[in-house]
């Protein structure tokens, strides 16, 4: 089985942390390693070296090499700029169809928290035989959601079609139809969602076989399909980087969610949990790394009167103090300093757009 790791995404979520030139799977936004490195360590425990593919962006090539000292060159996929996820994937299994073209993959976020990692590679596996068994059919791991989350999109499923069988000391697995995609629900929606039963949080963990999953471009993506079709075209000629580089600039933004999952047939999902978080936000960290909502979270230095509840992170070396502050989300580094209420971190992609938006902040980004 092979896993492909996306690391091309920018996190604008993570500002001021993660930036254009530093994105938050290269930092260390929880614990010492960068959510990559910590990612790729993960799945090193269920893969061999030579079974786990990198797929990033140019511009982050030399620092993602650096941090993964071994992986093999020839497993770090680059990408010549961003054109979305659907590109991302695809080009990923066009390139590792060349020498695996019949093999079972799985998509991984290299942003994911994961508190079960047994349980997390037993799912994966699980859904990978269940792929090699219907090889015509694309698989996705669903989460059972916990609580009313209104920043994930939600799997709502069909038909029962296969029960697994129970191991030692745990639950049995079902398989579903995918009924249909539904969107980030409010909150309303969402409680509803849990209380019915019948829906599942999409991380997008999908597992099929790479020809399969190439084929399914054809019919709901043409025109990648034909970019695609002319890249393997170059593969092995003496021009073939540039070319690939050149047909990949070319192919639209479109994200796998939208152009392929979808829209797409046979589709399975197998409801799972083991303690799945979006590393998307700052709320998200504060609540990963606390044990209690009034615990501060502090990464640097920090004198604190009468405070409680914050992440605080300071990454230049200065010293943050706080007085009577409470439920904040503050992060400091060489060049910016962010400050918002722990429920408001959602809008710090705003703050983003907004530097987008004056000339004389872009160098903030």
């Amino acid at each position: 089985m092979i896993a492909i790791i996306l690391a091309g995404g920018g996190g604008t979520r993570l500002w001021p942390v993660s930036r254009r030139g530093n994105p938050k799977q290269v930092e260390a936004i929880i614990g010492r390693d960068s959510l990559l490195q910590a990612t790729y360590a993960r799945l090193r425990r269920g893969f061999g070296v030579r079974d786990i593919y990198v797929a990033t962006a140019s511009a982050q090539r030399r620092r993602i090499a650096a941090q993964l000292p071994g992986l093999p060159s020839g497993n770090l996929i680059v990408e010549p700029c961003r054109r979305d996820t659907a590109a991302a994937i695809g080009h990923a299994l066009l390139q590792v169809s060349r020498r695996h073209p019949k093999e079972t993959f799985v998509i991984i976020n290299s942003d994911a928290y994961i508190r079960d990692v047994e349980e997390y590679l037993r799912v994966i596996r699980l859904a990978g035989s269940m792929a090699e068994a219907k090889p015509d059919h694309t698989m996705l791991i669903g989460l059972r959601p916990t609580y009313p989350e209104t920043g994930y999109g939600y799997i709502k499923t069909g038909r029962l079609i296969k029960r697994l069988p129970s191991g030692r000391g745990r639950k049995a697995d079902f398989v579903f139809v995918v009924d249909r995609f539904v969107e980030k629900p409010d909150l309303e929606t969402a409680k509803e969602y849990l209380a019915s039963g019948g829906y599942l949080w999409n991380p997008t963990l999908v597992v099929g076989r790479v020809d399969h999953f190439l084929a399914l471009f054809a019919g709901h993506l043409p025109k990648h399909a034909a970019i695609f079709a002319r890249m393997a075209k170059a593969f092995g000629r003496p021009n073939e980087r540039r070319a690939v580089q050149a047909l990949f600039r070319r192919l639209p933004s479109v994200s796998i969610d939208y152009g392929i999952l979808e829209k797409a047939e046979k589709m399975l999902v197998l409801p799972a949990d083991f303690g799945w978080a979006d590393v998307g936000n700052w709320r998200t960290v504060k609540d990963i790394l606390s044990r209690s909502p009034e615990e501060n979270i502090i990464k640097g230095l920090h004198v604190g009167i009468d405070s409680s509840g914050n992440l605080i992170y300071s990454f230049s070396g200065k010293l943050v103090a706080t007085a009577g502050v409470c439920n904040m989300i503050i992060i400091e580094t060489g060049d910016a300093v962010l400050v918002c209420p722990r429920e408001r971190a959602q809008d710090v992609k705003k703050i983003v757009a907004a530097l987008e938006k004056e000339r004389r902040l872009k160098k903030y980004l």
